[in-house]
């Protein structure tokens, strides 16, 4: 029976190790060969869906395959940000985040994965400033007035917000702190059912996005005194700032990224922040986001590495806030 030389073995070994490599880098040339989830984490008709949706067309022209958008809710985003976080490192299910469900989880939940290492950043999307929005029947005129009214009645005014943790809870703390309030919050499932009950009359103050504010101001049913931001917004150039309206100092944003299960491959991960990056260099997008109250970033803001530190620095900001507040949602 012939016997392999030394050689031979080492070159048969080294060639079995480079197999996994080689097939990896294969897999990534290919990729994408099917359709690609993104798991929103918020109900539909929110800013998260919105975002998404624009999104996901682009970039279906792009890796020309369907993007398809699947909805989840409840514990602030964290269920469904969880299931990306179990899910196969291929680059066919990614999560769309925000700075509730990639910064405020952390500090607010015991979570089974790791917001910061269970995932790897794939692009940064867009952002929006919140507005200050109360019922129709709210008896005041302006913000000046709002907050009066707010302190004539502590603890029995009711905010809604997207949920415990959310932009518009913790802006929420923010706001009651800033003007000497209290008020009691609601959190929802997404801003969409909550907004839905301030159109209602059944609660009776939100901070929140464009998106979800400005339909609703445009229809008549609410009142907005606010945008908490240091420019109005062109969409609404009648709304005067917070600063404008009597609050300086009060600026509330939130965000939106694009993440992938830890362990995606790296240029898996770069062809899917390319066709992020590159569908939402479209002008129809950047029109349908801009109406809808959002801002994209620089090109060299949506970059991977950009996105990790800025959610890094997000981090370093905001946990201690949120842990000196003793917020907690377990």
């Amino acid at each position: 029976m012939m016997t392999l030389g030394r050689h031979m073995l080492l070159r048969l070994a080294v060639g079995a190790a480079a197999l996994p490599a080689i097939a990896q880098i294969a897999q990534a040339q290919a990729f994408p060969t099917r359709p690609i989830t993104i798991v929103v984490p918020y109900a539909a008709g929110g800013p998260s869906d919105a975002v998404a949706r624009v999104l996901a067309e682009r970039m279906k022209a792009v890796l020309d395959q369907p993007v398809i958008i699947e909805n989840g809710s409840g514990a602030n985003g964290s269920i469904a940000v969880g299931r990306v976080a179990r899910a196969a490192p291929d680059g066919y299910t990614l999560s769309l985040g925000l700075w509730n469900t990639h910064v405020s989880n952390g500090a607010l939940y015991t979570l089974p994965y790791d917001v910061l290492n269970d995932f790897e950043p794939v692009a940064l999307l867009a952002s929006f400033s919140s507005m200050i929005a109360a019922r129709k029947t709210v008896p005041a005129s302006n913000l000046k007035e709002f907050i009066a009214w707010l302190k004539a009645n502590p603890d029995k005014a009711s905010q809604g917000s997207a949920g415990v943790g959310s932009m518009g809870h913790i802006g929420g703390i923010h706001f009651q702190i800033i003007t000497g309030t209290r008020n009691q919050h609601v959190p929802y499932r997404g801003s969409a059912p909550a907004m839905n009950d301030l159109v209602a009359g059944r609660i009776d103050m939100m901070i929140d996005a464009p998106i979800v504010v400005l339909p609703q101001l445009r229809a008549g049913t609410i009142k907005v005194f606010a945008v908490a931001a240091r420019d109005r917004l062109s969409q609404a150039p009648d709304i005067p700032t917070a600063e404008e309206a009597g609050l300086p100092g009060f600026q509330v944003s939130n965000w939106f990224g694009l993440w992938a299960p830890k362990g995606t491959a790296r240029d898996i991960v770069e062809k899917l922040g390319g066709a992020a990056v590159d569908g939402l260099a479209d002008p129809g997008a950047r029109r349908t986001l801009a109406d809808l109250g959002f801002e994209i970033p620089a090109r060299d803001q949506q970059t991977p590495e950009a996105l990790g530190a800025f959610q890094r620095a997000q981090i370093s900001k905001w946990w201690p806030i949120i842990k000196e507040a003793n917020i907690r949602a377990d």
